[in-house]
């Protein structure tokens, strides 16, 4: 994609974003609304979505996309490395990466953005694509500016999700 449709469409997404967040701070609502805008502006998105962590590990949340892997340890895969490590990971070639857990066998590329706040890990934004090498630095700026956004607009509450944090 050109790199300047590319920014026009996540700037859209960012307004849409700042629309949706608005008048909502509910984690389950605010969750569900940023997999679906997000799969909605990522043409080649297999799987949109968010790992929320209790404590011990990276437990499925909200997401667009096929069945996905439920749990995942800190470390383990592209979001448990994230997730550990407190930042961003893009992997070109799934395929080719050592630490790489398939849960779709249709991604091809992944983006894995870590969320905390206030210095706590909250979970990871967990992006796929059908296409190999689909994200760069572009859409890492974006993302994590799409989910710092998220953070300041949304009050966390586990108990929801039957999470301990």
């Amino acid at each position: 994609m050109n790199k300047k449709i590319k920014e026009d469409n996540y700037k859209l997404m960012l307004a849409q974003a700042q629309g949706l967040f608005a008048n909502e701070d509910n984690a389950l609502a605010n969750l569900s609304n940023a997999s679906a805008l997000l799969n909605m502006t990522l043409a080649n998105s297999v799987f949109t979505g968010f790992y929320l962590y209790n404590g011990q590990e990276l437990i499925l949340g909200p997401f667009q996309g096929r069945v996905s892997c439920v749990h995942i340890a800190l470390g383990k895969g592209v979001c448990g490395q994230s997730a550990s490590l407190g930042q961003t990971i893009i992997v070109d070639d799934v395929k080719k990466h050592d630490n790489y857990i398939s849960c779709d066998s249709a991604a091809m590329s992944e983006i894995v953005v870590p969320i905390y706040k206030e210095g706590k890990l909250l979970g990871v934004l967990d992006l796929d694509s059908s296409e190999v090498a689909d994200y760069d630095t572009l859409d890492q700026k974006y993302l994590e500016e799409f989910v710092n956004l998220l953070v300041e607009k949304t009050k966390f509450n586990f108990d929801m999700f039957g999470v301990e944090n």
